[in-house]
């Protein structure tokens, strides 16, 4: 059986990759002077960090992925109602609440991902090549 290497860097890299964001826009307001807002930037990366390590799904192999992204997507969000907050509310941004309707489509894994777990990969891996071709 293979260490499923590939696999456990996309996990990790895209989703530290995800919050790139969030510590790019803490160092900016670091910059300009907000250190509130730059320092709750950086404990918000600093929680994604953890939760992207923590919550792994090779750790929890049994469990499936939709579990395990929770935390992830919650830190997710709260960074984006911290950056709504660092740049004075939707009003001060010149958003409305209809404009936060295009992060639904970052919900997707939870419906493709549901019920898969980081087992369910392991079976795969085992089964023989031809395994999914029809048998004559």
């Amino acid at each position: 059986m293979k260490d499923r290497t590939g696999e456990k860097i996309g996990w990790t890299a895209g989703w530290i990759g995800g919050f790139i964001w969030v510590f790019i826009l803490s160092l900016v307001f670091l910059f300009q002077g907000k250190s509130e807002h730059g320092l709750v930037g950086i404990i918000l990366t600093g929680m994604a960090i953890i939760s992207v390590v923590f919550f792994a799904p090779w750790r929890f192999s049994s469990t499936p992925y939709w579990k395990l992204m929770l935390t992830l997507y919650g830190v997710f969000f709260l960074s984006v109602v911290w950056a709504i907050w660092s740049y004075g509310g939707l009003g001060a941004a010149g958003l409305t609440w209809w404009n936060l309707l295009w992060l639904l489509p970052l919900l997707v894994p939870f419906g493709s991902l549901s019920t898969r777990k980081w087992v369910d990969g392991n079976a795969r891996q085992n089964a023989p090549a031809d395994a999914d071709k029809p048998h004559r």
